[in-house]
């Protein structure tokens, strides 16, 4: 029997079919991925499996019950994770882990159970330790991905459903996604992934099915997952496939049509110059928050450079674009990948939306001044159809779409306004590979035109048959760029901030499948695996921290760390107690030492550091919680731990950071080094030891009762 039976499942939304006569069958111990083209049911599919909707006919059946509602799936073991970023924001991170675990009048598990469950999922899930405490609005979107889907997995569920969930996450947050996707599937659980992505269902699904327009129409095992075989199951092999429109060759004697110079995206980052060609379609990349989304947004006048100046030269006289009405002047049109956030009208229908910019232009003239409809309609239905919008009636809302159609629509738009230079930042996210296919051509003929891309993707595999260029950025600034042919694992190793000289690359080629099949690691895998490290001389990870560094001695173990992240400026260690009883009732992780400002050539802390105020010079440090909390005996500095009833971890960690000096209070406190770390963290590291029970009461405390020690 399957863990999960679809069968012959109708669903409808008025006179859109939704779902024709859907099928699925899944296994124990199964990674499933369901595939499809936007509006061919997926989502939809996603959610009768979990009980948020009800089919109109056929069977469900999942480990052997029929959820007809979230409550009933959520009992039965299913979570799902849903393709919009569900979140509380004014609440704290626990607070959205542990939305709807418990009851009215009961808990689930005490907070102090919670927390330690949650900051040891956080860790491995994010790769560092995130205060659990901090409001959500104040962290970034790939931080609150990562909240929606450690929810789902703090349930413990028999059916996991990741509908998109890796659309906002870069490649190296997928890859720490996908270990825990498969330790979960090793459980026995049914783990479904919805993804476009599709050299992400090589490389985690077991099985995979296909669904057009509401219908199952094929399912694919492990083997038989490849990109031909998925687009020809969702477009049909009866579909037309278009040559490739070349892009023009870019004429080196022409003028570039854009030009940045002495360029700086952040304030502390290194000033580069970029130039945009005619019938270029050039691609932008980078790890998540390296700066590569600050530069398109600033390219297309959404916000300002923080110095240089940008400069279009298309027209007859040079421009400088300084905001967007300068940019529009100059029919530079920008397409954002948030689509809910800052893209779609959403109270509008989906013409309104398209057509909006384009009012002006076909307004009919006359005292009232009104649109000209019979000019529109034509413009709408070209743009539409380019790009195969699915839709019902163009009045409808546009939240009627898929999520993949609502971005078709922004695209759409884009092309309405006649752009000279389109900026596109990661427009396909949520958009199926036909889809992309169809936008690929499109652009393909745009720049052929004369007209110029900028184009700015999370998934390198989408550079490879259409830009003339990629750049990749790393610490706010451009490090390396590749003409075409390209080589996906080059410019990945330059996200990383690995150069490849091109002359390895040939020569290594044939090592690396030589290798690969004889199960040896390939060239360059070695470092590629190697990541940010700290260590203790004094413990091992996970041991038990020597008395020497506890108690009254208020000795800082001595600390160092490794591997290094490139473009590192400077450090920030903290050192936290997860632990405390929860009879404190304290809200957070109890500090033990905080310090910032360590230079980039400081790659250790020695012992005792924290107390005899031996810290590389530069460093500075916050209270500790002993004195935030007017404990007496204490200063500033490294505070020895609380002499604990059990034992407690202790959890060191080094953030590697782009800002060469933090603005940070003095008398700030753990708050205030998290809101000025997170935001210029490039990577993270930490170590964990273990200390107590107690051997002796806490120094200098009055009232500490005997009978505390242990």
């Amino acid at each position: 029997m399957q863990a999960v039976e679809i069968s012959s499942v109708h669903k409808a939304f008025g006179p859109t079919i939704a779902l024709g006569g859907c099928s699925l069958n899944a296994s124990k111990g199964e990674i499933h991925a369901i595939v499809g083209g936007n509006g061919s049911g997926k989502s939809t599919l996603a959610k009768v499996i979990s009980g948020v909707l009800i089919p109109d006919s056929g069977q469900v059946s999942i480990l052997g019950k029929t959820p007809t509602s979230p409550v009933e799936a959520k009992k039965i073991g299913i979570a799902n994770v849903f393709q919009e970023v569900l979140v509380a924001d004014s609440c704290t991170v626990l607070d959205n882990l542990y939305i709807g675990a418990d009851k009215l009048f009961s808990f689930s598990m005490s907070k102090l159970e919670k927390s330690e469950k949650a900051h040891s999922l956080m860790r491995e899930l994010l790769g560092f330790d995130l205060d659990l405490t901090t409001p959500l609005h104040d962290l970034p979107l790939s931080i609150k991905q990562w909240v929606t889907i450690g929810r789902a997995i703090l349930s413990d569920p028999k059916v996991l459903i990741l509908d998109e969930s890796s659309a906002a996450l870069d490649y190296d947050s997928t890859e720490r996604l996908f270990r825990k996707i498969r330790q979960i599937r090793d459980t026995d659980a049914v783990v479904f992934i919805v993804t476009h992505r599709i050299a992400e269902l090589v490389r985690i699904a077991d099985k995979a099915t296909v669904l057009r327009d509401g219908v199952d129409v094929g399912c694919l095992d492990k083997q038989d997952i490849d990109e031909e075989a998925i687009l020809d199951l969702i477009a049909g092999v009866d579909r037309k496939r278009d040559a490739p429109v070349p892009s023009a060759k870019v004429d080196g004697g022409k003028s570039a049509v854009l030009k940045l110079a002495g360029a700086k995206v952040w304030p502390t980052s290194q000033p580069f110059s970029f130039d945009l060609y005619p019938g270029e379609i050039v691609g932008v990349t980078g790890l998540d928050g390296q700066g590569q989304t600050d530069f398109v947004r600033e390219v297309s006048g959404v916000q300002p450079l923080f110095a240089g100046s940008t400069v279009y030269h298309g027209g007859e006289e040079a421009d400088e674009i300084r905001g967007l009405k300068s940019a529009l002047r100059n029919h530079i049109i920008y397409v954002t990948g948030d689509r809910k956030k800052e893209g779609i009208f959403p109270n509008l229908s989906i013409f309104e939306n398209v057509m909006l910019p384009v009012y002006q232009e076909y307004r009919a003239g006359g005292v009232l001044n009104f649109i000209n409809r019979t000019k529109l309609d034509p413009v709408f239905k070209w743009e539409s159809e380019k790009l195969e919008v699915k839709m019902g009636s163009d009045g409808d809302l546009i939240t009627s779409l898929s999520g993949g159609n609502q971005q078709k629509v922004l695209i759409a738009r884009a092309f309405a306004e006649k752009p000279n230079v389109l900026v596109l930042n990661d427009p396909t996210r949520g958009v199926d590979v036909g889809a992309k296919l169809d936008l690929y051509k499109n652009l393909r003929e745009f720049a052929a035109s004369g007209k110029a891309v900028i184009f700015l993707s999370s998934e390198i595999e989408e550079f490879l048959n259409l830009c003339t260029r990629v750049i990749v950025f790393r610490n706010g600034t451009i490090t390396q760029e590749f003409p075409a042919p390209f080589d996906a694992n080059v410019i990945l190793n330059a996200t990383f901030g690995r150069a490849a000289r091109m002359a390895e690359q040939a020569s290594t080629r044939h090592h690396d499948e030589a290798s690969a099949e004889a199960g040896t690691p390939a060239h360059g895998e070695t470092d590629a695996v190697q990541p940010f490290k700290i260590m203790s001389p004094a413990f091992a990870d996970g041991g038990l921290i020597p008395d020497k560094y506890v108690e009254e001695s208020r000795i800082s173990p001595p600390l160092a760390w490794s591997h290094c992240p490139p473009g590192t400026r400077s450090f920030a260690v903290s050192v936290t107690d997860p632990d405390l009883p929860e009879e404190f009732e304290f809200p957070r992780a109890f500090v033990h030492w905080l310090i910032y400002d360590i230079p980039p050539t400081e790659l250790e802390l020695e012992e005792g550091a924290g107390v005899d105020g031996r810290l590389p010079r530069g460093a500075r440090e916050l209270e500790n919680d002993f004195v935030t909390f007017g404990i007496p005996g204490y200063g500033r500095g490294y505070g020895a731990p609380w002499p604990p009833d059990r034992s407690h971890r202790y959890v060191f960690t080094v953030f590697a950071l782009k800002a060469d000096r933090l603005d940070i209070d003095p008398d700030g406190d753990f708050e205030s080094f998290s809101k000025a770390v997170l935001p210029v963290t490039i990577s993270a590291a930490s170590l964990v030891g273990c200390y107590g029970p107690a051997k002796k009461p806490l120094p200098n405390q009055e009232g500490v009762d005997a009978d505390a020690e242990a």
